[in-house]
């Protein structure tokens, strides 16, 4: 096949390239050019030389043509202002789902030719195609997982998606690159948000939205206990940054209308509700599910729930967890699982508050 891989410097990227090498197909490399060169570059160092150094040593070592594509502008318009406005709304965004929506299996499907069969990728993913109908499987190692961030992907899209690495551990990945000799074989794997680099999403979202002080409540008492400089710095379930002493405290609520964070030392008490919510904008890769008991992640990594399943009109539904959460929130992605079959996902849109104390 006439396969388009997107690279971007890291072990998974490389080990993919090289293995449709090695199956002969015809190549060529990607490097997508997403990250800001605005006036947020002073806020710390985006590695995307050192990303670029990486990918042309892979490439030419393979003997793979390389093209780089400048996709910033529409990143900024598809990704980055979402983020933007999603804090700002007090809701907790995900923006590497709409990259890899919009930008990655998206804006970049239109940016090549229809001569490339498909597009390849390093996620650790698997698809499976039977009778025309495209499947997406979850990947055999639980922590690497990526389908949480596929998971708004169409049938059209997901067709055209290749992940050769899907199948492998990621141990069995990094030994392959040991194999393949790459020149990138001991890089440690990225963390955080794609476009901000080495930038702190604090510093990020200070730049763009500022400060405002606002009030700490003690969720139980109504009680005023301190000051907080925007509702947008915190997230529901979070521990760290609030600077109160008799502790711990944690974020239970969030009212951005009046810009107060309620906040408890019991949010794990009995009586603080976290096991339920409602999404919308539900989107299926194949279908909507069948039955009511399904499986749900609520954040990219190994946990995963099962819950009780009801659907709603105008793409909406209520879920029910078999256990509580530390943080569900408006604005995070709900993807939901059938055992190994990835299903689709929606965006949560409303959870009860922590609980019934004083808020109000």
């Amino acid at each position: 096949m006439k396969i388009a891989v997107l690279v971007s410097g890291g072990v998974d990227s490389s080990v993919a390239l090289r293995l449709l090498k090695d199956q002969g197909h015809e190549l060529t490399a990607f490097y997508l050019k997403i990250w800001l060169e605005d006036e947020t570059s002073f806020l710390g160092t985006c590695p995307w030389e050192d990303d670029l150094a990486y990918v042309r040593a892979v490439c030419e070592q393979a003997g793979v043509p390389l093209e780089v594509v400048s996709l910033q502008k529409e990143y900024w318009e598809q990704v980055v202002s979402y983020t933007i406005a999603e804090v700002k709304a007090g809701r907790t965004p995900n923006p590497d789902v709409l990259c890899n929506q919009r930008i990655k299996f998206g804006m970049f499907y239109e940016k090549i030719d229809d001569s490339f069969d498909k597009v390849a990728s390093g996620h650790y993913a698997q698809v499976v195609e039977e009778d025309g109908v495209f499947t997406l499987l979850r990947a055999p190692d639980p922590i690497k997982d990526q389908t949480y961030f596929l998971s708004f992907l169409s049938q059209k899209q997901l067709s055209r998606a290749l992940f050769p690495i899907g199948h492998l551990r990621k141990e069995q990945v990094r030994e392959l690159a040991q194999q393949y000799n790459l020149p990138n074989q001991a890089r440690k794997d990225s963390q955080g948000i794609c476009f901000l680099g080495k930038i702190k999403f604090s510093d990020f979202i200070a730049h763009y939205l500022g400060e405002k002080q606002g009030d700490l409540v003690e969720y139980e008492t109504g009680k005023i206990v301190g000051k907080h400089k925007g509702f947008w710095y915190h997230t529901i379930g979070q521990r760290q940054g609030l600077g109160l002493a008799g502790g711990p405290w944690y974020v239970a609520h969030k009212d951005s209308a009046r810009n107060i964070v309620y906040i408890s030392r019991d949010y794990y008490a009995e009586d603080k509700i976290r096991d339920r919510f409602t999404v919308e904008d539900c989107r299926w890769l194949t279908r909507a599910p069948e039955k009511k008991q399904i499986q749900v992640k609520l954040r990219h990594g190994a946990v995963l729930y099962d819950c009780l399943f009801k659907s709603l009109p105008n793409n909406q539904a209520e879920i029910v967890l078999s256990e509580r959460d530390q943080g569900i929130a408006p604005g995070q992605f709900a993807v939901f699982y059938d055992g190994e079959v990835c299903l689709g996902a929606g965006v949560i849109s409303q959870c009860p508050a922590a609980g019934h104390g004083a808020k109000g």
